[in-house]
């Protein structure tokens, strides 16, 4: 392996799907607050990821619901009163 071809911050983490709560170990940089027990029972830095591979519906051959509604009334509720979302309303009365 090359010298000095990684950053240093490179290392193992558990990446989890959790629509599908699968785990499994990989490597990266990104950074993250949480950690979580492997398997192994060592700890690692924890990577949620909301869709991989093991939730796809391209990979798994079905279509699973994934729960966005609570997302975007969150969205709503947050910046509904803005001056950009009185904007739209504006242009679609007229």
């Amino acid at each position: 392996m090359q010298k000095e071809l990684h950053p240093e911050s490179y290392r193992t983490v558990i990446f989890r799907d959790i629509n599908a709560n699968v785990s499994w170990l990989g490597k990266s940089c990104a950074k993250t607050r949480d950690t979580d027990t492997f398997e192994d029972g060592k700890e690692y830095p924890l990577i949620k990821l909301e869709i991989s591979s093991e939730s796809h519906p391209f990979f798994t051959g079905k279509m699973q619901y994934v729960d966005t509604a609570g997302r975007i009334d969150k969205f709503n509720k947050k910046f509904g009163k803005s001056r950009f979302a009185k904007k739209i309303e504006e242009t679609e009365e007229a």
